[in-house]
């Protein structure tokens, strides 16, 4: 039996970028390309360095595509030399699309364009929200306005008050997911559209195998009111997905969530919450800072 390339151990490699979570590594990228395998996958590799890349439609992108990969970055000392290599086979008139780059790994890229004699251009595709965490709960607190502040305490209390003392359990296992997906799909607009089949079994398979959590927000009576779906590591949690119940929506369930998970990740050592992609407003006035991400273009 043949090895997939996701196999290959430079996966292991070190990102251009810092700060990343699963997404440039094997197991993220092997779930992805299970449940969504348009486009022919290519991965550049030497000794030390790796680039996983998709090519469609005359078109050479990170293998991860935008809507469901946050950071994309290349793997390794030599990654310079190794995509400009191979840039350089392509023929005229290929489109070079990376996206979510930090500005560090976009920096890479830019490099081994400009090394095949191309003239690339950088943009802001769009920011992630990031939050440096304290201490303590109420480090953080201090970190947000004073209005703010009393938000996060005024709606904690409230949903106490409506729903009993809000606390996490940790889920696992199918049912986990399933219990996620269900969650997703009664909300309304996009959200409740967003959980179609083929992705509730790519988080199940990130939940299986790469490592992702499924925290649960309950009260009193045990029932679910609202889930996340996020990636603990030893410096940061990156939170994936969210959802929560509507009929809990006087208690604030997602406030809550993300108060008690902010409390959970500093217990555990880490200092470092990342909301991933996206501007939403509530992001920033829970005390995140916008980390700009890039795309860089280029045609052979």
């Amino acid at each position: 039996m043949s090895k997939s390339p996701f196999d290959n151990p430079v996966f292991a490699a070190q990102p251009a970028a810092q700060l990343l979570g699963p997404f440039p590594h094997a197991p993220f990228l092997r779930a992805w390309r299970e449940h969504f395998p348009a486009g022919d996958l290519v991965v550049l590799a030497n000794n030390d360095s790796l680039v996983p890349l998709v090519f469609e439609d005359a078109t050479v992108s990170f293998a991860g595509h935008r809507d469901v990969t946050d950071y994309h970055s290349p793997l390794g000392p030599t990654a310079v030399d190794l995509l400009a290599e191979w840039i350089g086979t392509l023929p005229r008139g290929t489109s070079l699309v990376f996206d979510s780059l930090p500005d560090e790994a976009a920096a890479v890229v830019m490099k081994a364009i400009e090394a095949t004699g191309l003239t690339p251009t950088k943009r802001i595709h769009e920011v992630a929200a990031v939050m440096t965490l304290g201490d303590s709960r109420d480090e953080w607190l201090a970190t947000l306005s004073k209005k703010q502040r009393h938000e996060v305490r005024r709606k904690r209390r409230r949903f106490a008050e409506a729903f009993g003392e809000p606390r996490l359990v940790t889920a696992s296992g199918v049912d986990a997911v399933a219990a996620f997906a269900k969650m997703h799909r009664n909300t309304t607009g996009e959200k409740g559209a967003f959980m179609t089949d083929q992705m509730a079994a790519f988080f199940g398979d990130l939940h299986a195998h790469s490592g992702a959590t499924i925290t649960t927000l309950v009260g009193a009576d045990e029932r679910p009111a609202a889930m996340a779906f996020g990636f603990f590591e030893s410096d940061a949690y990156y939170l994936y997905n969210s959802t929560l119940d509507p009929s809990f929506a006087e208690g604030a369930p997602g406030i809550v969530l993300v108060d008690l998970l902010i409390e959970q990740v500093i217990k555990k050592g880490a200092r470092r919450f990342d909301f991933l992609k996206g501007d939403e407003a509530y992001k920033f006035r829970m005390g995140a800072t916008a980390r700009e991400l890039y795309d860089v273009e280029a045609t052979t």
